[in-house]
């Protein structure tokens, strides 16, 4: 069973969460009420994943979320960021602290207990418009495209693997890659964990950024399957 850690400085929220988790068979261990006391509960109960509020006081989500991905776990959660819009301006900022997606306060049941399922997989929740949004507003490539992929670690990458990647950094599902590249939707799991394995990325969101920031696609268009 999924355990997950709830953290938001509102006590109905809190227990709003809990009980739709809990109703969705997810085993909450626990509850904090802002960043620091999430950081020390994430030792304490080492969940599975964290449901992380952004605005809270003493330490923030974003804080927060940066310590405990730093912190030197045996395994360290997924932290799904809870927010008031899907393309907040303190998405971008997550994701670079180490979270693994983001959901709104205002999404149905089912919805908050598929996310948390999604980010425990090691899964993006991240959909191919907010991904775009994000990136086109923060990164821009830093070298000629061809170049990065000749880049350490890039040039570890498979061809294959290189065609995977770009479908990733354009917010494409496993299915979605599947259907592309005419492979089996298990084949193109393996193809991601092999990639992510390889550019030591925690999950699929750390694979956007890394796309987007090496330069092997750029903001405007979308991946360049030309490499």
């Amino acid at each position: 069973m999924i355990r997950v850690l709830v953290v938001d400085d509102q006590p109905l929220v809190r227990q709003a969460v809990s009980d739709i988790l809990a109703d969705g068979g997810i085993e909450v261990v626990g509850e904090a009420a802002n960043g620091r006391e999430a950081v020390s509960a994430v030792s304490r109960w080492m969940p599975d994943v964290v449901v992380m509020d952004i605005r809270m006081p003493e330490l923030d989500g974003i804080a927060a979320t940066a310590q405990i991905m730093s912190a030197p776990l045996a395994a360290a959660p997924r932290v799904l960021i809870l927010t008031t819009f899907e393309e907040d301006d303190y998405v971008e900022a997550a994701l670079r602290a180490g979270a693994s997606g983001f959901i709104g306060k205002g999404a149905e049941p089912e919805d908050i207990v598929g996310a948390v399922r999604v980010v425990h997989r090691g899964e993006a929740l991240l959909s191919s418009a907010a991904t775009r949004s994000l990136i086109e507003r923060s990164v821009l490539p830093q070298h000629p495209r061809a170049e990065a992929w000749n880049s350490e670690p890039l040039r570890q990458l498979t061809e294959r693997e290189r065609e995977v990647l770009l479908l990733v950094a354009g917010g494409a599902s496993n299915q979605d890659i599947a259907d592309d590249l005419v492979i089996s939707p298990h084949t193109a799991k393996t193809h991601v964990n092999r990639i992510m394995s390889k550019l030591q990325a925690r999950d699929r969101a750390q694979l956007v950024i890394d796309a987007y920031e090496s330069g092997i696609v750029i903001a405007s268009g979308g991946a360049d399957r030309r490499g």
